[in-house]
Formats: structure tokens, sequence, C-alpha cells
């Protein structure tokens, strides 16, 4: 059995997310201590919320360094949400720009939609090969809640590293990143411990990738 990590850093659902993650057949522990995050085979960082206030409770248990050392390590991470967006350079909300961990380069903002926050359930368009959709019909929904995404993608190709798989949701006026499988790094802005069958089945499959 995997043993997983649930950040606990101020911010998420953390007990729907636990529940969600032995379901999927891991061995969950809650905290923010530093040896047990890195020693685990996977981290989960859980996200709700403004993403300024996410980085401060982040920053408060040092947990961008733990994410950065297991990512430095081909450790797997996994971020949820708000844990999706503060994996970017940098967030913009009510025109205050707030620093990110830079995993990835790029921002997130405002989605341009008419009806926001965008919430509830929505298909989204995921890669043939996606490890985290693996098994999945196309018309699979999910269950969203956010005002901000990442809505577009800013890291060059590489020569030496595999391709990133992003999976792209429709809303509004454009399109935004659902999900990006990365190496080590996957994320969902979707929340996966809300969407039943279908989000028991991508933690299944993320667990069993470990």
């Amino acid at each position: 059995m995997s043993s997983v990590v649930l950040l606990d850093y101020g911010s998420g659902n953390l007990h729907s997310a636990e529940r969600a993650l032995v379901r999927a057949g891991a061995r969950v522990e809650v905290t923010a201590d530093p040896e047990v995050a890195l020693a685990a085979d996977g981290l989960v960082v859980p996200g709700v919320g403004a993403f300024a206030a996410c980085m401060a409770g982040l920053r408060a248990v040092r947990g961008e360094r733990i994410i950065g050392q297991r990512l430095a390590g081909g450790r797997p991470v996994l971020g949820i949400c708000v844990g999706m967006q503060i994996l970017f350079d940098r967030g913009v909300e009510f025109g205050v720009e707030t620093d990110g961990c830079g995993e990835w380069p790029g921002t997130v903002d405002k989605l341009e939609a008419p009806v926001l926050p965008h919430m509830g359930w929505n298909t989204v368009s995921a890669p043939a090969d996606s490890v985290l959709f693996a098994g999945m019909d196309p018309t699979t929904r999910f269950y969203f809640v956010h005002t901000y995404a990442a809505r577009t993608w800013d890291l060059p190709p590489s020569d030496h590293l595999a391709a990133p798989r992003l999976t792209w949701c429709e809303y509004g006026t454009g399109r935004f990143l659902a999900a990006v499988e990365n190496g080590a790094l996957s994320a969902t802005q979707f929340h996966p411990e809300k969407s039943g069958d279908a989000g028991a089945q991508l933690l299944s499959n993320w667990v069993k990738s470990l």
C-alpha cells in the first residue's frame, strides 16, 4: 500500500480528501512535518480559497521547499484546485499579484465568462496517453468550483524531457487547464474528492502510479 501525505498548511478539504485517498487505496497521513512529507511515496497539496492566502499558509510551513525537494528527487506530487494554481509563477486576484511556487511558468488569472465562479460539473479533454484519466470515457464529468485558472501553458518544449500531458476544459469564452501531468508533478483544477466515482478513479490511477 502506497503512503501518501496530505499536506496540512491550513487550506483545503482535508477530511474529504483524506477519505477519497483512502478509498483510492493509499495509506494517508495528514501533516506538515517535512521529514514525513519527504519520505512518503506521494504528496498531495490541496487548496481552497484565495491564491495569496494559500501561498501564505504554504510558506508558513515551508511547503514550497517540501514540494521543490520532492520534485528534485523525482518524487510524485499532486496539486488540487488552488493547490494546482500555486504551482505556477504567479497569481493575480483583485489586481494583486502574488508569487507562486514557480514550478511552472505562467500566470493564474480570472476566467473570461458571463457567470463566475465556474461551479458544477464539466467535461474535460484529456490526451490519449494520460495516466490520471486512464480508462475514463471522454464524457466523464468532474466537479469544479473556481473563478481563476491557468489559461495558457507557457513551458517551452524540451529536447531532453517528455512533453507534459495537458488536459483542457471549455468554459465561458475560452478554455483553461483542467489538469497537468508533467513528470513527477501532476495537478487538477477540479476537485477529485468531490467528483464521485470519476474522482475516485482518477485518484486511484495516481496512487497506482506511485
